[in-house]
């Protein structure tokens, strides 16, 4: 037990959250901003999962990045303002450990899950016990949020699966290594943002790049092809989320996949041979406050470890390259969620739990973290006798929201359902009702229409945002 306050003159019974990942932390931060105590319950150490390394809350077991921070040009920038204006632990905890990345929001991993569990654990409302959960909470606990993410215990898993009738929709996602910054060769490596573009903290000069001309990644390619893959078990034959393909998947797709996706070399140029162009590009980003260990950007992988050091030391600058962290993999479920939950998060079979983060079918540290900020301030409403009015779907967190309670429900011929994992992105948002033109009337065409379009929904997210905030029933989702 990390704090144990006295509730016992609270005017309200505790609500139970069951997961203290970016999700869970940030429903219970949210839940004891409402006035409403929290018993938080994180297995973590009793129990550790098959990627996790510490007893931290909200640790990150993948990228460190919280992808791009511009409101004006992503769907994930909209979120993070929107996150913020409600009072985001985790994203005060991310801009407080923001690291150099260009225009992505990145951190500093350690001192964002230090941060995150010493904010919790010290909050007065808030009661933390290590402990797993198994099975289903005890019928006593009549405000529940499970947010136990994309490697919930099995024994929770089956029972949640028992209850609703559903096996469950899995997919696979992967870790990208994590390699030594003074073990780059900088005589072959540079410094630079595609285009020299300047995120949160950062300079412009924000990557190291590693350059490969044709020859050498075509070598590349047929090394990654055919190196010792992880085998995989019958019951770990599900599909990958398209957003996190291992490196080699996104290889056996085409031999210039990489070079037009994490590897794509537009907007850098080599200053130690600035008149050649390089053909393909591996990037690194900054992984921790001091600067000494950056991770491959895009490079999530099942290889296995020996093949991967042999692999990736192929690449120019990396020859001599010293891994803090290999590459993995692990099984990821998530509810048919447009199926079995209802427009407040609720289990249709049981309403006293409500589901948050991953396992809804959210994908990303900062959607999880998104559905958790709504799914505790639906608890704590719930808590006070208080109705609860969604934002609507022309905000990042509405849209997001409406995805996951009234997606894809499509089963054809018996089969699964078509829900899958999704990230913020404009194709959640519902159409704007002008067309995109110039200021005298002329239509836009190609890339400045697509910027153009993103910014006029961003642009709109941020005024209906700010009038749900102030009275959320003027736009409350319908």
């Amino acid at each position: 037990m990390a704090n144990n306050p006295d509730l016992s003159n609270s005017s309200f019974a505790p609500v139970h959250v069951i997961g203290a990942g970016l999700a869970g932390s940030e429903a219970a931060w949210q839940i004891a901003l409402a006035g409403v105590p929290v018993v938080l319950h994180e297995m973590r150490p009793v129990r550790q999962t098959e990627v996790h390394r510490s007893a931290q809350f909200a640790e990150l077991v993948c990228s460190n990045s919280f992808r791009a921070d511009d409101p004006d040009a992503s769907a994930i920038g909209v979120l993070h303002r929107e996150m913020r204006r409600m009072n985001s632990l985790i994203m005060t905890a991310a801009d407080a450990h923001k690291v150099p990345a260009g225009g992505a929001l990145a951190v500093d991993r350690e001192g964002f899950a230090a941060y995150v569990t010493k904010m919790v654990s010290s909050q007065p409302l808030i009661t933390v016990l290590r402990e797993e959960i198994e099975g289903l909470p005890p019928q006593e606990w009549d405000n529940v949020i499970i947010a136990t993410g994309p490697l919930t215990a099995p024994a929770l898993g089956q029972a949640v699966a028992e209850l609703t009738g559903e096996s469950g929709l899995a997919f696979f996602d992967a870790i990208a290594p994590v390699v030594h910054r003074d073990a780059i060769d900088m005589s072959k490596a540079w410094f630079q943002s595609r285009y020299d573009k300047a995120g949160p903290g950062g300079t412009g000069a924000d990557y190291i790049n590693c350059p490969m001309n044709k020859e050498q990644y075509e070598a590349f390619i047929d090394a990654l092809l055919n190196a010792e893959k992880i085998d995989f078990k019958e019951f770990e034959k599900t599909p990958y989320f398209d957003g996190c393909l291992p490196i080699e998947v996104m290889a056996e797709r085409g031999r210039e996949t990489l070079r037009h996706g994490p590897m794509k070399p537009f907007g850098l140029t080599n200053p130690h041979n600035p008149t050649v162009k390089a053909y393909a590009i591996v990037q690194l980003r900054q992984d921790n406050a001091l600067g000494t260990l950056y991770n491959m950007v895009g490079f999530q992988t099942k290889l296995k470890h020996g093949a991967q050091a042999d692999v990736f030391r192929t690449i120019p600058g990396l020859e001599q390259a010293a891994f803090a962290r290999l590459g993995g993999m692990h099984r990821n479920t998530f509810l048919n969620s447009p199926r079995v939950l209802d427009a407040e998060l609720r289990l249709k079979a049981e309403p006293r739990l409500r589901f948050a983060g991953q396992i809804t079918g959210c994908e990303g540290y900062v959607e999880s973290a998104a559905v958790g900020l709504i799914a505790g301030r639906m608890a704590a409403a719930s808590r006070r006798g208080e109705s609860f009015a969604s934002p609507p779907s022309t905000t990042a967190i509405g849209a997001l929201l409406n995805h996951i309670t009234g997606g894809h429900i499509e089963v054809i011929d018996g089969g699964p359902s078509s829900f899958q994992p999704m990230n913020a992105n404009f194709g959640l948002f519902p159409p704007l009702s002008e067309k995109i033109s110039t200021e005298d009337g002329k239509r836009l065409r190609g890339p400045a229409k697509a910027a153009a379009k993103k910014r006029a929904l961003g642009l709109r997210a941020a005024a209906e945002f700010e009038i749900w905030l102030a009275d959320p029933s003027v736009l409350a989702a319908e």
